[in-house]
């Protein structure tokens, strides 16, 4: 799409937006971050459905045309000009004529360079900010000129806050808790360090009476209270944030705590975000191909460390984008955690993967455990005919890598995998 249809385009959709917004006065709940978002907001999601009618964020509609789209109600139109047509005249006709309107909206917003957020998300009034994690090497620093400045960036967003409004910070993250001082308005945290207003404790992984690992389990603390939270069919702490998260804005509405919790049981965790999946050959996949970053690689290396399984532990690691003169660092860094964590086999995709295998191999892993591939669909091809009975596979990489092709090549249903993998929209199986 050329640039001056897209700037078109996005006003045109922000203008009939505004209007949607003042017609249904919705309230707005706007989740920022460079991890964590969309688990975040589809966990808010579950909690306030249970009450309310609420709209959350299709996929990732998280930019300048994905805010209005999602309060539209909108598709993505992609290059296809009547659909564009279709929903210009559709904000119309929700304004012109009275409308069944969700009474919460849960946006997602993603900032990728400077100034992105004043064109994203600064026309928005919100009832609520959640803050989920900067990290240490945040996702898109190549494109700004230091750490602070991506911190400051999504710090905007807590600008749109009403005068009642409440803000949800992560306590575990120090330049997250450092945006408390940008606001009067009521915060609330949430995090596993000891004073956070919602603390989790005791998580461990979940598994069936057979053995097999089947999701996740902890406790969460608030104001002397103690309540035991299960989420089948997932892993990782970035779920256990997610849910904290989620919990945050309940207690801060004044609703059932009991309610949200059910609700987030079983929620409807999207594809490519730590979502365990059957593959081939009578093995298991922790899908967590949406994105990566150098926290959430670290993070979900842990999660494959943990896993009791009677096969190997193989992690399929690709190609961090984005990170700038931190690429080779973080890679590096990457590999030091495949030895922390005990991987037993290590397959990367990618030139800058390279150093992940490196760093690995520098770091006494067996030269006959690392495999090295340019491109996903090749890994995928390997691991077909690699795969033993009860191995456990960890698949994570950068959006541009594809990484979701190499789960493709070693699922167990596939005939359902437009549904369990991501990026299956016919725009994105066109792309090379």
């Amino acid at each position: 799409m050329k640039p001056i249809i897209k700037k078109s385009l996005a006003y045109t959709l922000q203008l009939e937006s505004r209007m949607i917004l003042w017609k249904y006065k919705p309230k707005i709940i706007a989740i920022t971050g460079s991890v964590g978002k969309t688990s975040t907001k589809d966990a808010v999601y579950a909690a306030i459905s249970e009450v309310s009618h609420v709209r959350k964020s299709d996929k990732s509609y998280n930019s300048e045309l994905g805010l209005p789209l999602t309060v539209l109600g909108c598709p993505n139109g992609w290059n296809n000009p009547i659909i564009w047509t279709k929903n210009i005249l559709k904000g119309l006709w929700l304004f012109l004529y009275p409308h069944k309107y969700p009474k919460w909206l849960v946006l997602e917003v993603g900032v990728g360079k400077p100034g992105d957020m004043g064109k994203t998300a600064m026309w928005l009034k919100t009832d609520a900010v959640i803050i989920t994690a900067i990290g240490e090497t945040p996702a898109h620093i190549e494109f700004f000129n230091s750490r602070k400045d991506v911190i400051e960036e999504k710090s905007q967003l807590i600008k749109t806050l009403k005068k009642d409004g409440f803000l949800i910070l992560n306590f575990d993250d120090e330049s997250v808790m450092g945006m408390k001082t940008k606001t009067k308005n009521l915060i609330t945290t949430f995090g596993f360090k000891s004073g956070a207003d919602l603390q989790a404790n005791s998580e461990s992984i979940l598994y069936t009476d057979s053995g097999v690992p089947d999701g996740i389990v902890f406790r969460v603390d608030e104001k002397g209270s103690s309540l035991p939270v299960a989420i089948e069919g997932v892993f990782g702490k970035n779920h256990i944030y997610a849910s904290l998260a989620a919990l945050a804005v309940t207690s801060s509405l004044k609703l059932n705590s009991l309610d949200a919790i059910n609700a987030l049981k079983d929620y409807d965790v999207p594809p490519g975000r730590m979502r365990l999946i059957s593959g081939i050959n009578e093995t298991l996949i922790i899908d967590d191909t949406y994105n990566s970053s150098p926290i959430a690689c670290e993070s979900a290396l842990e999660t494959l460390g943990e896993v009791n399984c009677k096969g190997r532990k193989i992690a399929v690691l690709g190609d961090m984008l984005e990170l700038g003169k931190h690429t080779e660092e973080t890679h590096r860094s990457v590999g030091k955690a495949v030895v922390d964590n005990d991987i037993d086999v290590l397959i990367t995709v990618g030139l800058r993967a390279k150093g992940i295998a490196e760093s690995a191999r520098s770091l006494g892993m067996d030269e006959n455990n690392i495999f090295e591939f340019l491109g996903s669909i090749e890994a995928g091809v390997f691991l077909k005919t690699f795969l033993k009975k009860d191995d456990f596979v960890l698949v994570k990489g950068s959006q541009g890598m594809r990484m979701e092709r190499a789960v493709g090549e070693i699922l167990l249903d596939q005939a359902n995998k437009s549904t369990l993998l991501v990026r299956q929209d016919k725009e994105w199986l066109e792309k090379v």
